[in-house]
């Protein structure tokens, strides 16, 4: 559009707003203007500044595994389950507990050992698999807990339950919270950024509210960056339009926006002005970012071959160190590929050649930057599998079903404790013998390292104070430096 018709275009808009049409859309003065301080993205929506104390992280990258990974398999090793191979699972350890549609009409249970054999590691004596030889060797760098646990039994609301804390969608995401809550150290960057890998076809579906701002500002929301000549969509500049047309009009859509403000003081118009001027900035930022063309041959070494290739988990690894290295507050890395009913033992093999290399050099490559001291690095999926096999067992091969009432998440860099293992499960791998930590138990400890009281980071919406922890929550202190 031509800088005259832009002008035009303003006029007629300002023509609109007469002194007979603002009155009438301003008709309860003061009122009105009391009542937009308490419009969602206000100041009043948040019940404290924050951070409310001084945080040991200044940024989470966030590995999630998404489909659940085996703790059977990978953390969790149980002699027990060998010595009762196909066997079928005790009542006295189910104890009637809810199963999938998947299995609840199995006539029998039968229990299933790990086909990879495990080892001992770092100073908490950590069982890891040996599918994980590189995560083996950052067992001294972190946190594991193996006492993890959920209600939610299906993949979409317990992936949605540890993004946003509820299991039914429209709440902000985790990423978003932290961006509402802790703003940007970069303005030129987005504080929340996805980033999406597969290690094999056909698993779980990934959407869109896993990363949305729900009720809170949508200039909060999470950005994805996707491989290729084109990260993120509709930044760069259609054809026959330069940096200085579209710098004009976007000074022309701020005068705009700031008049449609004054008529019906919706704060998201002016989240809309702040999302246009954050992807004129980002046309410089991400390029630059995003180009690994200049690290060094050791680095790729580092993270392993593919992450070389365009969208892999291991190049996702490698950009989520540039983007904390730009000071972007929460990088959400989802990785599918982990939902193995069947075929476990080959599948489970095809996935931790994915993730474990890059994973490893993650922490070491923060580590020799001096970047793991203010990062929190977290790795984990929605859920654990069970302890019995889905359908047939055989020695090669057999299949688990979703099994929320323990598994293993790690975590490893700001303010957790090195080399060090949290809870435990009973001899079956079926329930939490000591040490439990729920889902918001989880988040809590997370904002607090963020120096965040979880209690106190709330927003207001449709009469009710929200949190990311809902009403539940307790910061897991034994895991802190």
């Amino acid at each position: 559009m031509k800088k005259t018709e832009w002008m035009e275009l303003e006029q007629a808009h300002h023509d609109q707003m007469s002194r007979r049409n603002f009155l009438s859309r301003s008709s309860l003065g003061l009122g009105a203007a009391a009542l937009s301080s308490l419009l969602p993205g206000t100041a009043e929506a948040s019940s404290g500044h924050m951070p409310h104390f001084a945080p040991k992280a200044k940024r989470v990258i966030y590995l999630f595994q998404s489909g659940a990974p085996s703790h059977l398999e990978l953390y969790d090793y149980k002699p027990k389950l060998e010595q009762m191979w196909g066997q079928n699972l005790p009542e006295s350890v189910r104890k009637g507990q809810r199963l999938t549609g998947m299995t609840a009409g199995q006539s029998v249970f039968p229990l299933a050992a790990s086909a990879f054999k495990f080892q001992q590691y770092g100073p908490g004596r950590m069982w890891i698999s040996e599918l994980l030889p590189h995560i083996a060797k950052v067992a001294g760098e972190a946190t594991f807990i193996r006492s993890l646990h959920t209600e939610a039994i299906n993949h979409d609301p317990a992936v949605t339950f540890f993004q946003t804390g509820s299991q039914q969608g429209g709440r902000p995401s985790f990423g978003s919270w932290v961006s509402w809550g802790l703003g940007s150290d970069n303005q030129n960057m987005p504080a929340f950024v996805v980033l999406l890998s597969k290690g094999r076809g056909g698993d779980q579906p990934l959407y869109a509210k896993l990363w949305s701002n729900g009720f809170l500002p949508s200039v909060h929301q999470g950005v994805v960056f996707r491989s290729g000549p084109d990260p993120v969509f509709y930044l760069s500049n259609p054809q026959g339009i330069d940096k200085t047309s579209r710098r004009r009009m976007l000074d022309a859509l701020a005068r705009l926006n700031a008049d449609q403000f004054k008529q019906v003081l919706d704060p998201e118009i002016n989240s809309r002005v702040a999302q246009y001027e954050m992807a004129y900035r980002m046309q410089t930022a991400v390029p630059e970012t995003l180009d690994i063309s200049k690290e060094p041959d050791y680095i790729f070494d580092m993270y392993g071959p593919e992450s070389r290739v365009p969208g892999t988990f291991a190049a996702n690894c490698l950009l989520a160190r540039k983007l904390i290295e730009k000071d972007v507050k929460f990088v959400q890395l989802y990785h599918q590929g982990w939902d193995q009913h069947g075929n476990l033992p080959n599948d489970i093999k095809v996935m931790t050649k994915s993730v474990d290399q890059p994973s490893s050099a993650l922490i070491w490559d923060l580590k020799q930057r001096g970047l793991l001291d203010d990062t929190l690095v977290i790795w984990g999926g929605e859920f654990g599998r069970t302890n019995y096999s889905q359908g047939k067992l055989t020695k090669e091969n057999y299949g688990r079903d979703h099994h929320p009432r323990c598994f293993t998440v790690w975590m490893a860099g700001a303010g957790v404790k090195k080399g060090f293992v949290f809870g435990e499960t009973d001899e079956f791998g079926y329930n939490i013998a000591r040490d439990p930590v729920h889902v918001h138990d989880f988040q809590a400890t997370i904002m607090h390292l963020l120096g965040v009281d979880h209690e106190r980071m709330t927003f207001k919406f449709q009469g009710r104070r929200y949190r990311l922890t809902d009403v539940a929550g307790k910061v897991v202190k034994p895991i802190l430096t």
